[in-house]
C-alpha cells in the first residue's frame, strides 16, 4: 500500500443527521450545549460505519429513538471558517413522530429539543442549516433528493 498517497489526499470530514417531523409537520431540532445554535439531531460518521449507520447510532443517542432511517433527503459539502477540513453531510427522512414522543436526550451534549415551524427554524438554525432544513421538507414532499450548494 502506498502510504504517501493516501497521505497526501485531501482530509474530508463526513456527519449524517436525522429529518424528523411531527404530524404537523413541523421538523424536530436539537439544541446542542457545545453550540450557540440548533441543528438536526446527528453527527459524524464513526469508523466502519456507513452514513444511514451513522444516522439510526446518532437518534437513539442522542434522543433515545429508535427510527427507521429512509431515503437520503439531501446532500451538501461545506467548510466553515471554525473547521479544519470540509464536511459532507447526508441528511436522511426518519419520519414522523408524535409530539409526545418518549424523547430521551444525551445529557452530555444536548440541552434541549423540540418541533418547529419553518419560520421559527429560521431564527434558530445558521443560514447553511436553515436551507438544508427547507431543501429537506421539499426533497420529502417531492420524492426527490437533492445537493445543495456548499456551505460556508
Amino acid at each position: 500500500m502506498d502510504h504517501d498517497f493516501w497521505a497526501s489526499l485531501n482530509k474530508v470530514v463526513a456527519g449524517a443527521g436525522a429529518y424528523i417531523t411531527d404530524p404537523q409537520g413541523r421538523p424536530l431540532l436539537v439544541k446542542p450545549n457545545y453550540r450557540d445554535h440548533w441543528s438536526f439531531a446527528g453527527g459524524h460518521i464513526d469508523e466502519g460505519e456507513h452514513p444511514a449507520q451513522a444516522c439510526a447510532r446518532e437518534v437513539a443517542e442522542e434522543l433515545g429513538l429508535s427510527l427507521p432511517v429512509g431515503r437520503l433527503l439531501t446532500v451538501q459539502w461545506g467548510q466553515l471558517p471554525e473547521q479544519p477540513f470540509p464536511l459532507i453531510h447526508f441528511l436522511f427522512d426518519c419520519g414522523i413522530v408524535e409530539v409526545d414522543a418518549p424523547v430521551r436526550l444525551q445529557a452530555e451534549e444536548l440541552d434541549d429539543y423540540g418541533f418547529f415551524t419553518e419560520e421559527e427554524s429560521k431564527g434558530l438554525l445558521p443560514p447553511h442549516l436553515y436551507d438544508r432544513l427547507r431543501a429537506a421538507g421539499t426533497a420529502r414532499r417531492d420524492g426527490a433528493s437533492l445537493y445543495l450548494p456548499p456551505a460556508g
